[in-house]
């Protein structure tokens, strides 16, 4: 998560032996449930017992969620949230999901405070809007979690400094702000671990750019976990506090996503498309109005060849306008598109894909405003999400505390 625009599917279900498996967006982990045991007056086999599954993904809250945001994130959480998983004997495993948006990785840059409050609350009516159903999932906001920050500070107690500093879009980003560069943008890659480890990840889907930032959060659960879970007062201090002796954090994996899951700038298909562009043209906003929508396909960059074509590396944007009209139509495939289209000029094609967009996105829309206009029950929802997130993360949060050997408030 962190600075990323979103989070991502992961298709393996493969992992170590503790039963914790990958499934979607940051993070994810298995909570476990006692098996019943054999007993003597029965030989007949045990059922294996089914580990229920966890998972979080988050998009955070600057700007307006763009179409690679939807297609590239939120749509896959509702497919997954939709469908069963199940092991490799056919048993369904039981999934926590929980959806947050990223309120807190929104502010290590300049933001306006009414802005980010409207973005958080649209963000979230989004998630609905697009099918996260809160009587499936979770869906809270980053911020409403105290142990995401809390955490983060323990975190930045015991991360080298230098480690950091060698960030590279720190480097970048600060390059940019020059002295006004706030501490948070350096120490965020800890809230960035802060967020999977909460949640006992063990295989984490991020983007290329995000790779650096979780060989850090590996660095940070192998200092953590060396430097306070070994040995026999660390055992002791678990068995007062009733907890496990196991090392508190779990070292997560990345899974790194292809390109090809990105959608890319209407400006320059090179790039992926970003809430961060200054130039508004450069992406389609799931709630643009569908004139404006037309009007952004209608100018956006193409090139003069003849005819469209999709994986051509000199031609970019053909591929990323044939793949944003694929992924806008579910049911279709490439085949079937290219011979629909590719015989067409640029200017045959593009009011094609205009409606096709703006068709897909109407109900989304409509849906959205339906949920952001009730915002009494917006804020229920985002509520129960929370209560249910502190439940998981403050545990894992007590772990660390004990581990690190502070004092806990007495029951």
């Amino acid at each position: 998560m962190g600075n990323t625009d979103a989070g991502y599917r992961c298709n393996s279900l493969s992992c170590r032996g503790s039963g914790r498996t990958s499934l979607l967006g940051m993070s994810t982990a298995s909570s476990p449930t006692d098996a019943p045991e054999a007993t003597a007056e029965s030989d007949a086999p045990q059922k294996q017992n089914v580990r229920a599954e966890r998972v979080l993904s988050g998009v955070q809250p600057t700007g307006s969620l763009h179409l690679g945001n939807y297609l590239g994130a939120i749509r896959q959480w509702v497919d997954f949230q939709n469908n069963e998983q199940k092991d490799d004997e056919g048993n369904v495993i039981p999934v926590e999901k929980f959806f947050c948006v990223v309120d807190l990785h929104a502010i290590t840059m300049p933001h306006d405070p009414k802005e980010l409050r409207e973005s958080t609350l649209s963000s979230a009516a989004l998630y609905i809007a697009a099918g996260i159903d809160p009587a499936k999932s979770n869906i809270f906001v980053q911020s409403h979690v105290p142990a995401h920050s809390e955490l983060t500070w323990l975190l930045n107690c015991i991360t080298p400094l230098n480690w950091l500093e060698r960030m590279i879009q720190f480097k970048e980003k600060a390059k940019k702000q020059g002295e006004s560069v706030g501490v948070g943008l350096l120490t965020y890659p800890c809230l960035m671990a802060a967020d999977i480890i909460l949640y006992q990840a063990t295989k984490v889907p991020v983007g290329e750019d995000q790779r650096q930032h979780l060989e850090l959060t590996r660095d940070i659960v192998r200092r953590f976990n060396d430097m306070f879970c070994k040995g026999n007062p660390y055992k002791k201090r678990c068995r007062e506090a009733g907890i496990p002796s196991r090392p508190v954090f779990i070292e997560p994996d990345a899974i790194i996503m292809k390109e090809g899951a990105r959608v890319m700038s209407l400006t320059d298909g090179t790039n992926k498309m970003s809430k961060s562009d200054a130039n508004d043209a450069s992406r389609i906003n799931v709630l643009d109005p569908p004139q404006t929508i037309r009007d952004k396909i209608k100018r956006c960059k193409t090139d003069s060849l003849e005819g469209i074509e999709w994986d051509n590396p000199e031609r970019p944007e053909a591929t990323n306008l044939l793949n944003i009209y694929l992924a806008v139509q579910p049911g279709r495939t490439k085949e079937d598109i290219l011979e629909e289209v590719s015989e067409m000029s640029w200017g045959q094609f593009k009011p094609l894909l205009a409606e096709a967009v703006v068709n897909h996105l109407q109900p989304i829309q409509e849906r959205y405003y339906e949920v952001r206009n009730d915002e009494e029950k917006l804020n229920r929802i985002l509520k129960d999400g929370a209560d249910a997130a502190n439940a998981v993360a403050q545990q894992t949060l007590f772990a660390s505390k004990i581990a690190m050997g502070f004092v806990t408030p007495t029951k």
